[in-house]
């Protein structure tokens, strides 16, 4: 009997040798999905990270445009606002005074005027020789010539002015028109 003991007690330890391997390779794969669980949020809280920082950049590009856009719009408004006096400034020259002290004081407050204003951005419309334009002239009249081409610009009636490449003000004009066929046989 002493045999089938000895069998019984080699099985034994076999079996044992398996089950702490087996038992050996639970605790391993576990520990290694757990790794690789780990990894995985790892990866996943590095990409929301970056998502969130690349989203804060472009909030604060973005309400750095809006800042600046707001201060160009309230500098347009105001220069938009000084346009009256400086038409003022420019009728009471051409109108002239009796006293050329008086003329010269108000030419030199013009200019410093004028020339603040053109390096804060204001630019004066062109309309010397120019066609009608209806995104930067505004016909207050239309007369019709066969002295000028058709839509050619006669007069400048006010000035219109750009403001950091926007038009601020469009130019009043006078536009030469051509004489209608019915008018044109009549004469």
């Amino acid at each position: 009997m002493k045999k089938p003991e000895g069998k019984a007690l080699a099985n034994p330890s076999a079996e044992g040798e398996e089950a702490a391997a087996a038992d050996s390779s639970q605790p391993l794969a576990s520990v290694v999905a757990e790794r690789d669980q780990l990894t995985a949020e790892k990866v996943d809280l590095q990409d929301r990270l970056l998502r969130r920082m690349a989203e804060f950049d472009n909030f604060r590009r973005r309400a750095e445009k809006e800042k600046a856009e707001i201060r160009e719009f309230s500098a347009m408004e105001t220069i938009r606002l000084l346009l009256p006096v400086l038409d003022d400034f420019e009728r009471a020259l051409k109108a002239g005074a009796a006293d050329d002290e008086h003329t010269r004081g108000m030419e030199l407050i013009f200019q410093r005027l004028s020339g603040e204003l053109l390096k804060m951005g204001l630019e004066p419309l062109s309309t010397e020789g120019q066609k009608f334009d209806p995104h930067s002239h505004h016909a207050l009249e239309l007369r019709e010539t066969s002295e000028f081409e058709d839509h050619a610009i006669l007069e400048e009636l006010q000035k219109g002015y750009n403001f950091r490449g926007r038009l601020l003000r469009p130019a009043m004009v006078r536009v030469a028109v051509a004489p209608s066929i019915g008018k044109q046989s009549e004469a």
